[in-house]
């Protein structure tokens, strides 16, 4: 595993992040993700993330159970808040107190002392910024948190928690985790150059586009029985977008530049955010053991500059670019 500096902190962190988004404690079965997990630690893995919002919270407890028994100091141990986890009206957001209860619920569902890294999962349009930053401070400071992160935020949000945290000194955001994949790089335009100048390094999710970039769908043809496409548990919600002829037809110009690289799909999917030099790591989830012990060796993978404008030219006007897209809901879920 090749590490890299999370932003402007002393956290490295892995190039590959496990992530158990939709698989854990919904799609698979508990023993199988813990197998996955323990192939993730034995593929050099070091770094999990998971939110508390994950099936309803039972994601949290699965990688919990995966990961007991680790040195914990030789782990990178993240997870999130601010969807809903609970009926209550306050059950969500980032108010003070929904983030300083939530942090207790994930310490235990996770087994942990610790976390790693806090993510704020939206931005809260509801919650005054300074409140947000001061309970992640408290967190700090109690020793229960050691670093903070957001997820999703646009580039003048992380602007504005930066310049409250200096004015009021408080830690600094050190991370940003949004989507980022050949097919949709809304990022590039502002949050990357915002988060360069600021020291925010990226935790990117879907490098793969929820597997459309590893070529499974094909154009014209039914969707593989088992794949995200047919998961009733939120997964087909976010992969349906893609499946479009003139998008799974681009995807396919992709293979011959992955077979000349020597490798899979996934793998230049994954080498491709990792070409960012602000993109500090990429998650990648995984069904089977052999799944993520395949994308781990994607670690290390250099792309070159006509490799990277082949990747262009096949997939065209379908590149989605419009910082726009980076939305928070207006009133909490």
């Amino acid at each position: 595993m090749k590490y890299r500096l999370l932003g402007r902190s002393g956290l490295k962190v892995g190039e590959i992040t496990y992530g158990n988004w939709v698989t854990h404690g919904s799609q698979i079965d508990d023993d199988l993700a813990i197998k996955t997990m323990h192939a993730a630690l034995d593929a050099g893995i070091t770094s999990f993330d998971t939110a508390d919002v994950y099936a309803a919270t039972k994601a949290e407890v699965v990688m919990g159970k995966a990961l007991k028994g680790q040195r914990r100091e030789g782990l990178e141990i993240f997870t999130k808040v601010y969807w809903p986890t609970g009926p209550g009206v306050n059950d969500r957001g980032l108010s003070r107190k929904h983030i300083m209860e939530s942090c207790e619920a994930s310490l235990k569902r996770l087994d942990i002392d610790y976390i790693d890294l806090y993510q704020a999962h939206r931005f809260d349009y509801e919650t005054p910024l300074e409140e947000t930053l001061r309970a992640f401070d408290d967190l700090v400071r109690q020793g229960k948190v050691l670093y903070i992160g957001v997820s999703e935020w646009t580039a003048q949000q992380i602007r504005d928690a930066i310049r409250i945290a200096d004015d009021m000194g408080f830690d600094r955001i050190i991370s940003n985790q949004p989507q980022y994949n050949m097919l949709w790089r809304v990022i590039e335009p502002e949050v990357i150059p915002a988060s360069e100048e600021l020291g925010i390094g990226q935790i990117v999710w879907s490098p793969i586009a929820q597997g459309v970039l590893t070529g499974k769908y094909k154009p014209g043809q039914p969707v593989p029985e088992g794949s995200r496409a047919t998961d009733t548990n939120g997964g087909a919600d976010f992969v349906n977008r893609w499946l479009k002829d003139d998008v799974l037809n681009a995807v396919v110009k992709l293979e011959p530049i992955a077979a000349d690289m020597k490798l899979t799909m996934a793998q230049l999917a994954i080498a491709w955010v990792l070409s960012n030099s602000n993109v500090t790591s990429a998650i990648v989830g995984a069904t089977r053991p052999e799944q993520i012990t395949e994308n781990a060796l994607a670690a290390g993978a250099t792309l070159p500059e006509d490799v990277l404008s082949a990747i262009d030219y096949a997939l065209g006007d379908l590149v989605l670019t419009d910082p726009a897209l980076t939305v928070s809901p207006e009133v909490r879920p």
